[in-house]
């Protein structure tokens, strides 16, 4: 029987410094998404309802935005699913870059996108702990 999972010998040694920092990216990508962005989103605060309201797709949208953002927010606290959560959240920035440009003329259209490149660098940076299961 084979297991796929990285061993300790094969797994990236992550210097202490590079895990420090990459644990502070994720305390504020967490804050941010979790905080700001989740949060108003979820109570249909203004700021947020003006914008899915220029989309047109009804307030479904915004509220499923919002569960993503906080499940990622959560998801990034956790150290066998921070790399997932990174992952699913580059793929709601790539959404919201697609909206961007689809429903909103562009604007801020920059947002989306640094907000992808510093969650793929969590997503790279805690690459090891993703592991493909073993049948048995």
């Amino acid at each position: 029987m084979t297991s796929t999972a990285l061993s300790t010998a094969t797994a990236p040694v992550v210097s202490r410094r590079a895990d420090r920092a990459l644990w502070g990216l994720q305390i504020l990508l967490a804050l941010f998404y979790g905080v700001a962005s989740a949060v108003p989103k979820l109570v249909a605060h203004s700021s947020a309802t003006v914008t899915f309201d220029a989309i047109g797709w009804g307030h479904w949208l915004m509220y499923l935005t919002g569960v993503l953002e906080l499940a990622g927010a959560i998801g990034l606290l956790v150290p066998r699913l921070a790399a997932l959560a990174a992952l699913g959240l580059v793929g709601v920035m790539l959404g919201a870059e697609v909206f961007t440009w689809a429903f909103l003329d562009g604007v801020n259209w920059a947002t989306p996108l640094i907000a992808a490149a510093f969650l793929g660098a969590v997503a790279y940076g805690r690459r090891h702990t993703l592991t493909v299961p073993h049948r048995r």
